[in-house]
C-alpha cells in the first residue's frame, strides 16, 4: 500500500520556483530519503506534505486519501503524520513524559499514562520521565522528539535533519537508534537530508533532488554504483575523474585500458577512491601525502603525467615519496560521455 503520493507536485515562492514537477511514492513501512544540497526544494516539499505550506499545483495523497490539492487541503492534525524536526521543538516548560503525552489530550488518562509508558521504555527514557528538557542531552531530546512524534501512532513519519544537531559519535549512535525503532514499529518516514552518508544508513530508498526536481531515485547501491549523471556521481563524495577514449569495448586512460560496456568516443571515467588499490610492485605513481581518517587511511598519488589520484584503503599505505602503481577494480568504473 502507498502511504504517501505526491504527484507533479510544484510549489514558487515568488519568481523562484522551489519544487518542479516533484512525483514520488513511499510504501507502506518503507523509509525514503529526500537526499540534495542546500535549497533543491526538500524541505519545501517535506513541508508540502505535511500541509506546513498551502499547495498551488499537483495532488498529495497519504493512505490513499487526497490531503491537498490547489484550493483545497486537510490540516496537518487530520492527516495521521507524525512530525520530527532539526530543533526537536520540545516544551521546554513541560516533563519529558508530559512532552510526550502531549499529542494525546483526547485519550482516557490510563490509556494515554500508558502509551507514554511504553514510548519512554522504546527509546530507553524510562528514567528521565519526570525531568525537563534543558536536563536532557541532544541525544535524549532527540529520542523524546522521536517518542512524542509515534505516541499518537501516526500513518507516516516526516523528519527534516533530525540529527544535524548531533555531534558525529552521538549522530551514529542515535541514528542507529531511531532506525531499529522505526523498523520494529514498520514505520512510513519521508526523511529529508543533505548528508549522503545518512541517507545511504537510514533509507531503504533515495531520491536525490537538484533544482526542485528529482535528478534521480533508486536504492542506496544503486544510486552510489549507478549514478545517472557527473552531479550524482560527484554528490556522494570525492571522486577522481579522467579523461580516456572508447574503442570496441575498450577504455585507454592514463591508468591504463580496461573493459568497457560504452559506446566509442571520448569519455569522462569516474573512480571512487575505494574502487583502487596501491600495488606496491610498481613504479607508475608516487606517493604524495598519507592521512589516517578513522578506519581508513586517505592517499593521494600522482602518476607520471602528473595526473592526481585520491585513494583510500584499510591498509596502511607506504611512506610519501615511494614509488608504486594503482590497481583499479574497472567493475566499479564509471563512463560518462566527455560532454558530460
Amino acid at each position: 500500500m502507498t502511504k504517501l503520493r505526491l504527484t507533479d507536485v510544484s510549489h514558487h515562492f515568488g519568481t523562484m520556483k522551489a519544487v518542479d514537477g516533484l512525483s514520488l511514492d513511499i510504501d507502506d513501512g518503507e523509509i525514503l530519503c529526500l537526499l540534495g544540497p542546500s535549497g533543491c526544494g526538500k524541505t519545501t516539499s517535506l513541508r508540502l506534505a505535511a500541509g506546513l505550506e498551502d499547495l498551488q499545483q499537483g495532488r498529495i495523497e497519504i493512505d490513499g486519501r487526497t490531503v491537498a490539492e490547489p484550493g483545497r487541503a486537510a490540516p496537518p492534525e487530520n492527516r495521521r503524520i507524525g512530525m520530527v524536526f532539526q530543533d526537536y521543538a520540545l516544551f521546554p516548560h513541560l516533563s519529558v513524559a508530559e512532552n510526550v503525552g502531549f499529542g494525546l489530550n483526547g485519550m482516557p488518562r490510563a490509556d494515554r499514562e500508558a502509551r507514554v509508558a511504553t514510548m519512554l521504555k522504546r527509546v530507553g527514557l524510562t528514567e528521565r520521565a519526570d525531568v525537563f528538557p534543558h536536563q536532557l542531552s541532544g541525544g535524549e531530546q532527540q529520542r523524546v522528539a522521536l517518542a512524542r512524534a509515534l505516541a499518537p501512532e501516526p500513518g507516516l513519519m516526516l523528519m527534516d535533519e533530525p540529527f544535524a544537531n548531533l555531534d558525529v559519535t552521538l549522530r551514529n549512535t542515535v541514528r542507529d537508534e531511531t532506525l531499529s525503532l522505526l523498523k520494529g514499529l514498520g514505520a512510513s518516514v519521508l526523511l529529508v537530508t543533505h548528508d549522503p552518508e545518512e541517507a545511504m544508513r537510514m533509507a531503504d530508498h533515495i531520491a536525490v533532488m537538484q533544482n526542485g526536481r528529482i535528478v534521480q531515485s533508486g536504492t542506496p547501491e544503486e544510486v552510489y554504483l549507478r549514478p545517472a549523471n557527473l552531479f550524482m556521481a560527484r554528490f556522494f563524495g570525492v571522486v577522481n575523474e579522467f579523461s580516456g577514449t572508447v574503442r570496441g569495448g575498450t577504455v585507454t586512460t592514463a591508468l591504463g585500458r580496461f573493459p568497457a560496456n560504452a559506446a566509442d568516443g571520448d569519455a569522462l571515467i569516474v573512480l571512487r577512491p575505494e574502487a583502487m588499490e596501491i600495488d606496491v610492485t610498481g613504479t607508475d605513481c608516487r606517493i604524495e601525502d598519507v592521512r589516517l581518517v578513522g578506519a581508513y587511511w586517505r592517499v593521494r598519488l600522482t602518476t607520471r603525467d602528473g595526473t592526481a589520484i585520491r585513494l583510500r584503503t584499510s591498509s596502511r599505505p607506504p611512506a610519501i615519496g615511494t614509488a608504486v602503481s594503482v590497481t583499479i577494480d574497472h567493475q566499479r568504473m564509471i563512463l560518462f560521455p566527455a560532454s558530460a
